[in-house]
């Protein structure tokens, strides 16, 4: 039978990923420094923190970077908010959460795969493996919610969201039980050049085509160039 302790690391690492996710539409985070830990140099993302590098799709600024520390869960996430802006509204936006284990006794971080949040929508997922550690990547189409309080702090940067479909894709790691990364990768459909259609009926899973399926090629092609492009140090 599973011991006690080896239970309550797996439930520890759980609730970590969870804290993750409920970060992302719950909260907007304590206002600390996150700077010096991650760092873009042209398009080339720099994680001190844990170590690896990351090719861009495009150039971002950084909008908002906070803090969300759980002592209870023995851990610290820090998330990062970068935006490509045009006219004032976001055109693609970058969200990255990096999950610190702060407690050397606590059980390893353990995540899930990553889910679509609806399977009737377009997605489309896999797992590649980078020195060792394995990365889950999930593409989907979906709709931003303006409202929704974790994107406040870029509204209150005087930046409009669209509410319109856009494609994400999603990508998350675990580093040696130490760290745990999920980065959100998003941009607005009727920024491909082409006329597409805003009507989910066209988005589904099964019968895409037309210019909405170059468009998801397109954005397919992009993300994976990031995917693949990812180097991780290890220890």
């Amino acid at each position: 039978m599973m011991s006690q302790e080896k239970k309550k690391s797996q439930i520890i690492g759980f609730l970590l990923l969870v804290l993750m996710f409920l970060s992302l539409f719950s909260c907007s985070g304590n206002q600390k420094t996150t700077d010096k830990l991650m760092e873009i140099e042209g398009k080339k993302l720099i994680s001190k923190k844990p170590p690896f590098t990351m090719l861009l799709a495009s150039d971002f600024q950084l909008i908002h970077s906070s803090v969300l520390e759980s002592p209870e869960e023995n851990s610290l996430t820090r998330i990062y908010f970068y935006a490509k802006v045009r006219d004032k509204t976001v055109d693609e936006m970058l969200v990255i959460q990096i999950a610190d284990k702060t407690n050397p006794q606590a059980g390893p971080i353990v995540t899930p795969p990553l889910s679509p949040y609806n399977e009737k929508r377009l997605y489309l997922k896999g797992r590649i493996k980078k020195e060792g550690i394995e990365i889950d990547h999930l593409i989907q189409s979906m709709t931003l919610n303006p409202k929704a309080p974790s994107l406040q702090p870029i509204l209150k940067n005087g930046i409009a969201l669209p509410s319109n479909l856009c494609l994400q894709g999603q990508l998350m790691f675990t580093y040696l039980g130490d760290h745990a990364v999920f980065i959100r990768y998003s941009k607005d459909v009727r920024r491909f050049g082409v006329k597409v259609s805003e009507n989910n009926d066209k988005w589904n899973q099964t019968g895409i085509s037309g210019n909405e399926k170059k468009v998801c090629d397109e954005f397919q092609s992009v993300f994976m160039g990031m995917v693949d492009s990812i180097a991780i140090q290890s220890r």
